[in-house]
């Protein structure tokens, strides 16, 4: 197994330990171990698909598990934070983009097509990680609260975007 396939398993891994840190008030400092473990697992998001691609180590495991796996990280935070700090409704919109996406490429999956993630679905992920973040910090300024409430409705159309760009690009398998 190459590196960048380890960091993709290594940020599924994580993922479990930052949800206990999300959730578990009791635990002394947890939204910032839960931060540090989002960045970590985010920080490994970047640099696989950047060693896959510089040192050509692109394989089909990573094509199909980065992108899941960016997924679960994003969706679990975002279960996370349902609620409190972002509205449910835009919760049930980013995760079922997510869910479509992965019927979508298990569809085109089951037609020996492996779909790699598009630049808009690679931004969308950037920018939800961002949101996340600041939103785990959640500072209580009115600078702070307007960004956050700004982070996330840009997210929710980067969210939209990249659902009909990939549908769009990837027509194909819905005509198979």
């Amino acid at each position: 197994m190459n590196l960048p396939n380890k960091l993709t398993i290594i940020r599924m891994i994580l993922i479990p330990f930052f949800v206990v840190f999300m959730l578990v008030e009791e635990i002394p400092a947890h939204n910032y171990v839960a931060l540090a473990l989002f960045i970590l697992a985010s920080v490994t998001d970047f640099f696989d698909g950047m060693i896959a691609r510089k040192k050509g180590l692109v394989t089909n495991f990573g094509k199909f598990m980065d992108p899941l796996a960016d997924k679960l990280l994003v969706c679990s935070a975002l279960i996370c934070l349902c609620g409190n700090k972002i509205p449910e409704w835009i919760v049930i919109v980013i995760i079922s983009r997510e869910l479509f996406i992965s019927g979508f490429r298990t569809l085109a999956a089951d037609q020996d097509i492996v779909l790699a993630a598009g630049w808009w679905g690679k931004f969308k992920t950037v920018f939800q990680m961002i949101m996340i973040i600041v939103l785990i910090l959640d500072f209580q300024s009115p600078f702070f609260k307007t960004a956050e409430w700004i982070l996330i409705y840009i997210s929710l159309i980067l969210t939209i975007i990249s659902l009909v760009d990939y549908v769009v690009k990837n027509i194909k398998v819905l005509k198979n």
